[in-house]
């Protein structure tokens, strides 16, 4: 799979007219991944995707641009190459400072992940987002041994 030939889901605010974002989740538990998924987005220069928390560890991999991350209380630059971890549950957001688009991949540690925003998502009106949970199936109910 190619990043780039990917289609991303525009994301934006209607309350905060810089924060959007086009993302992808390429990998997770509906790609049939067991344990990790991957989220791909692209953010515009002077845009940022806004502060949220998501229920799992992540990996953040610059590809191309550079910005900042908010992590909890510290600030760090983002540069293409550079890496950020993100403890679940710890408020983050991504801006992009520079001058072309932030390209980021993140690595999550669970096939399924919940994001929960401090503003709801347009287009789909809700503060909570990410990879769909798997359809939960019936327990299997062993066979009596003799």
């Amino acid at each position: 799979m190619i990043l780039q030939d990917m289609d991303l889901i525009d994301v934006w605010s209607d309350s905060d007219p810089i924060r959007r974002m086009r993302v992808t989740f390429p990998v997770s538990s509906m790609t049939g991944a067991a344990s990790s998924s991957a989220v791909y987005f692209e953010v515009e220069p002077g845009d940022h995707i806004g502060t949220h928390t998501d229920s799992a560890e992540e990996i953040v991999v610059v590809l191309g641009g550079c910005g900042e991350g908010i992590v909890g209380e510290d600030t760090c630059p983002l540069a293409a190459g550079g890496l950020t971890l993100i403890p679940a549950g710890v408020p983050h957001d991504v801006r992009n400072t520079g001058t072309e688009p932030l390209r980021v991949l993140g690595f999550f540690s669970s096939a399924t992940v919940v994001s929960v925003f401090d503003d709801p998502l347009a287009p789909i009106g809700r503060r909570v987002a990410g990879t769909p949970r798997p359809e939960e199936q019936p327990a299997a109910v062993p066979t009596p041994s003799r």
